[in-house]
């Protein structure tokens, strides 16, 4: 991937998303996924075809967490 900063962040947000809602509280897994769902928004409008598909894909991994 190329090193557009919004998705890069928008994965890294997902994943701790994902860290919390094994481990963490139901309030840190509520800020996780309020943050990782504002990542998400923020990298689609400036990304490519194939990452919009990965954030597609990211979208549904925190569908499946709540």
């Amino acid at each position: 991937m190329g090193k557009n900063r919004l998705f890069q962040e928008a994965r890294h947000f997902v994943e701790i998303a994902e860290e919390a809602f094994a481990s963490g509280s139901k309030k840190d897994k509520s800020k996780a996924i309020s943050v990782a769902k504002n990542a998400l928004s923020s990298a689609y409008a400036n990304s490519t075809v194939a990452e919009q598909k990965q954030l597609r894909e990211f979208q549904d991994a925190l569908d499946k967490l709540q």
